[in-house]
Parts: C-alpha cells; sequence; structure tokens
C-alpha cells in the first residue's frame, strides 16, 4: 500500500466516477483503476462495486475512508514536522548557563529567539561550566554558556561577555564605601570562593591573585554557585572576588568595590560542538552574536 493509492481511493470516493476522478487527480483513468486494484489486492478487500449504473463504495470502502484520511493526514504531518525542524522552527534545543547568566542579558536573548521561533522547544539547564562541557561531550546539551578561557578541540565560540572582576564584601565592612580597593586591603580575612570543581580555571585565578597580592586566607569556603558566594559574604562570614555582573542581583547586607591592578576578566563563551549540524542551533548562535549579552 502506497500514498499514492490512498489519494486516489479517496478521490474515487468521493466523486464515484473513474472519469471524474481521473481528471482531477490529472490521470487517465486507466492507471487510476490499476492503483484502485493494487489497493483492493493490498487490503484483501473489494472497496468498490463497479457495474452499468456506476461505482459504489461498498461496506469495506466505507470503513476505510476515515482510515485513509487519517492515515495520509498523520503522514502531511509528519513531513511538516521534519520540515520544522529541518528549518529550525520545531523540535528541541538544549541549552546549558551557570547562574550568572542570568544577570548577563541571557533572558533576553531567550526571549528574543523564542519570539522567532514559537514552536521550538528551549530547554534550559543550569549547570556548572565544567558540567556543561561534560554534557556537550556526550551530546545532551546542545549548546551552553561556560565561563573559561580554555576551550576544548573540536568545539566552535564565540566570546560573548567579558567582565572585570570587583571585591563583594559584607555591607558592615570598614572597606565598603571605598571607590575602589587592591587586594592587599584585604590581606588576614577569610575568603568565600566558586569551587575548584565547579570553575577550576576561576578558582585557581583568583587564590592565584590573593597570593600575589601577598593576602593568603586562613579560611577559604568553597560553594557550588556565585550567588551562594555572594549571600555568604552578606552574612559577614568572609569577602569575595566576583564577576561584576552580580552587583545586579541586589542582594541586601552585600557591596561590591572596583579592584584596582586586576586584569583577570571573566569571561563568557557560547560553546557547540563543531560537528553539531543543526538549523535551530545556527540560528541560535546568530540570535546570541547579534544582540549580544551585557559585560
Amino acid at each position: 500500500m502506497e500514498f499514492r493509492h490512498l489519494r486516489y481511493f479517496l478521490m474515487l470516493a468521493e466523486e464515484l466516477h473513474f472519469g471524474r476522478a481521473a481528471q482531477r487527480l490529472s490521470i487517465s483513468q486507466p492507471p487510476l483503476s490499476l492503483n484502485i486494484q493494487q489497493l483492493e489486492a493490498s487490503v484483501g478487500a473489494q472497496l468498490f462495486n463497479r457495474n452499468s449504473r456506476g461505482v459504489q463504495l461498498t461496506a469495506a470502502g466505507l470503513a476505510f475512508v476515515p482510515a485513509a484520511r487519517a492515515l495520509l493526514a498523520q503522514a502531511g504531518a509528519a513531513a511538516q514536522q521534519a520540515r520544522d525542524v529541518a528549518e529550525g522552527q520545531s523540535g528541541q534545543l538544549s541549552i546549558g548557563f551557570a547562574g550568572t547568566m542570568l544577570y548577563c542579558g541571557l533572558p533576553q536573548i531567550l526571549k528574543g529567539f523564542q519570539a522567532s521561533h514559537p514552536r521550538l522547544r528551549l530547554v534550559l539547564r543550569e549547570l556548572s561550566s565544567a558540567e556543561q562541557l561534560s554534557e556537550l561531550m556526550r551530546e545532551r546539551l546542545d549548546v551552553g554558556f561556560v565561563h573559561t578561557p580554555r576551550v576544548p578541540p573540536g568545539f566552535e565560540h564565540i566570546l560573548v561577555a567579558s567582565q572585570p572582576l570587583v571585591a563583594c564584601l559584607p555591607a558592615s565592612h570598614p572597606l565598603a564605601g571605598a571607590a575602589s580597593l587592591g587586594l592587599e586591603a584585604l590581606t588576614g580575612q577569610d575568603l568565600v570562593v566558586v569551587s575548584r570543581t565547579v570553575s577550576a580555571d576561576y578558582h585557581e585565578r583568583i587564590l592565584l591573585l590573593c597570593e600575589q597580592a601577598g593576602w593568603m586566607p586562613p579560611v577559604v569556603h568553597e560553594l557550588r554557585h556565585w550567588l551562594s558566594v555572594v549571600s555568604l559574604v552578606s552574612q559577614g562570614l568572609g569577602v569575595a572576588l566576583v564577576p561584576q555582573a552580580l552587583q545586579q542581583s541586589a542582594l541586601a547586607g552585600a557591596v561590591f568595590v572596583p579592584l584596582r591592578e586586576v586584569d583577570v576578566r571573566y569571561d563568557t563563551r557560547c560553546l557547540w560542538r563543531s560537528d553539531r549540524d543543526q538549523t535551530a542551533l545556527k540560528d541560535f548562535v546568530l540570535a546570541v552574536q547579534g544582540d549580544g549579552l551585557r559585560g
């Protein structure tokens, strides 16, 4: 049974006349008759009665009409779905991001992209940079927003934000009202930092900055999220060096002071596998390039 057979059957069922049905199908009558015979052989039942008075549907033919319509409708829907996915208008796009991205313009990017791709399902997953890299390598993510200066082989990327680190201090700290400060001013104080397992690059960079400034923190609190870092600082349990965008968190009890003579930037890259051939992914990357993120 072929879809052509179903179309021919439904046309003949509507016209109940071989000549008129063939004309509407833009074929001659013999091929129509042959296709109906082939369909009846495939179904294993006579679908039409043919006599001198014309053509009539049999009981089997009447029962077959809604089924044939449903089959053609399903085939049409499947074909349309395939076209939509190929054109990036349907299907699913899995996007990884670290929590700080919520303060770097990512929600606006997502909102604009979703408006232009209303039938495309965006699946958001908040993960650390290390977790995103692992999921991207396993092809469980289509694209990620990672904080790392190093891009693994086999990946494409664009730098979407680069922001300075700032000092995050409790509101009660003596330096909370300073216009800026050097790291040596924080010597002897406890440090709150994002965990090495979450962001190894920036964990090591922050500790190195402290060492270079002669500040060897007596206690280092390691947390999984930058917002948790800011929250702990706001409770007076240490100080931290955090990405500037976290100022927008407006967390009560925490203040942010620019750092002097610190040239380390907190870079954000949009990252995806080089071998990923997906129209929706290409469209999303173009949206990120076009709108940009705040840094």
